[in-house]
């Protein structure tokens, strides 16, 4: 008896600690999964809203001309950050596979990959940047500020592309802690270059619109130094030299099956972009540069959302993957109460304050009154939103992204664009913006329609 008690003893010993993401409470590991990608995101939601308040303070047309660049910026980031997805979800499922040989080509050939994307847009800003603001607007003024600052953004951009890419492979490793270094550092020297550069502070030139893009682009080449820097002393899973750097078409396909959905989900909302500018463009360019100013608050309360989704997706994957469906059920639920407690105090502040909000953009008197109803009403829709974004969460925890890719293109192209259109007919403005909580309540139902046949399928077999 003795020593079969010893033997059960050391079997008890010898077997491996469960995961966390099985055993810890779910409201605490919700909360220390999602809260560095919270801060992080919130750094980059600074980082975009900081900017444009100095742009405001060159003058209300620099602030429309950011605006109009911002879609293909967005286009940017969709292929910068579907390609760099991609990347790291080969790299981590090698990883994982034990399959060190083939982590380094991944690795390598995502660095590629940056590269060739960087390629793509510096011809987008050498060829393309005036006649892409030409199409929005008419404003002569405004088409010089917009060419100018996508010019340098596009034909700089090797620096967020780099950054994306870099940051990826940290996370591809779970070496996630150093991503908030990277971002930090690069929202800061944005920060700290934005007015020098701007308004020409301590002896620098005086730059303009083109000193914000330059300040930008700064930034984002810092943070790639800093990844690079951490790749390399700390990211020992991975080993980066130059002369690694050869194209494999077989781990380039591999990649590009998982970052071509990435790539078309994020490039839905930057075709919504282009479409409520040009809606937008034929009552004013003040509406324009209020729809710019409302992107940039706006992202300040979806990216702590967007937080939280990336930290539901490892811990609703890993439970039902293990068949705990009371954990699944869980963590379903306290994530969209959180969520939708997160954006019910969005709307809050955007109802009580928005002219405070406006005013840190140097808002002019009928600016202000354009922008009162436009944050009023938009953020009508955020707690729709919060719900949708996280079944969004869930939909990729249980393999069904599709569902999410669905319900993006319902929203944005198939109900917010037609209704924006069909809106402006009216020739009120703040009819428009009716067409976002529209849509956004459509994209709620469609996300409770799909969770239904989730928990009937999936869900409900465990």
């Amino acid at each position: 008896m003795k020593e079969n008690t010893m033997d059960l003893k050391n079997k008890n010993e010898n077997m491996p600690e469960e995961n966390k993401m099985g055993t810890e409470p779910i409201k605490k590991l919700l909360i220390t999964m999602s809260l560095p990608l919270v801060i992080s995101n919130l750094v980059q939601a600074l980082y975009n809203i900081v900017d444009s308040i100095f742009v405001s303070r060159i003058s209300e047309d620099a602030l429309t001309a950011v605006t109009l660049c911002f879609p293909f910026q967005m286009l940017m980031i969709s292929f910068g950050i579907g390609t760099a997805v991609g990347m790291g979800a080969l790299l981590s499922r090698y990883l994982g596979a034990g399959l060190l040989n083939k982590v380094d080509k991944v690795a390598h050939n995502g660095i590629i990959l940056g590269l060739f994307n960087y390629v793509i847009f510096f011809c987008v800003g050498l060829f393309l940047a005036e006649p892409l603001i030409r199409m929005q607007i008419s404003d002569e003024t405004v088409i010089e500020y917009g060419a100018t600052y996508l010019r340098i953004v596009c034909m700089l951009s090797i620096g967020f592309m780099m950054q994306i890419t870099v940051e990826r492979l940290l996370q591809a490793t779970g070496k996630t802690f150093y991503i908030l270094f990277t971002q930090g550092i690069g929202a800061i020297i944005n920060i700290i270059f934005d007015p020098i550069l701007i308004f020409g502070l301590f002896g620098a030139p005086k730059m303009g619109i083109a000193g914000a893009a330059i300040a930008t682009v700064f930034g984002q080449i810092f943070a790639f130094v800093m990844g690079m820097y951490f790749n390399i002393t700390k990211n020992h899973e991975v080993t980066l030299h130059i002369k690694h750097l050869k194209l494999d078409f077989g781990i380039i396909k591999e990649i590009y099956k998982i970052a071509i959905p990435s790539i078309i989900m994020q490039s839905i909302g930057s075709v919504m972009s282009l479409a409520m500018n040009m809606v937008l463009a034929t009552f004013s360019k003040t509406a324009v540069a209020v729809f710019g100013v409302y992107f940039k608050l706006q992202s300040f309360i979806f990216m702590p959302v967007f937080g939280l989704n990336n930290g539901v997706v490892p811990i609703a994957a890993y439970n039902y993957g293990a068949r705990n469906r009371d954990r699944l059920e869980s963590v379903m639920k306290i994530s969209v109460r959180y969520a939708i407690g997160i954006m019910t105090l969005g709307t809050i502040c955007f109802w009580l304050f928005p002219n405070t909000l406006l005013a840190l953009f140097d808002a002019s008197a009928h600016m202000v009154e354009l922008g009162r109803p436009c944050l009023r009403i938009i953020s009508l829709c955020f707690p729709f939103a919060a719900y949708a974004i996280m079944r969004g969460a869930i939909f990729q925890a249980l393999g069904k992204s599709v569902y999410s890719m669905n319900i993006s293109i319902m929203r944005q192209l198939i109900v917010l664009i037609p209704v924006s259109v069909l809106l402006g007919m009216t020739g009120n403005v703040n009819n428009v913006w009716w067409a976002f909580p529209i849509a956004e309540i459509v994209g709620c139902t469609t996300s409770a329609l799909y969770t239904r046949r989730i928990r009937r399928k999936i869900i409900d077999t465990i």
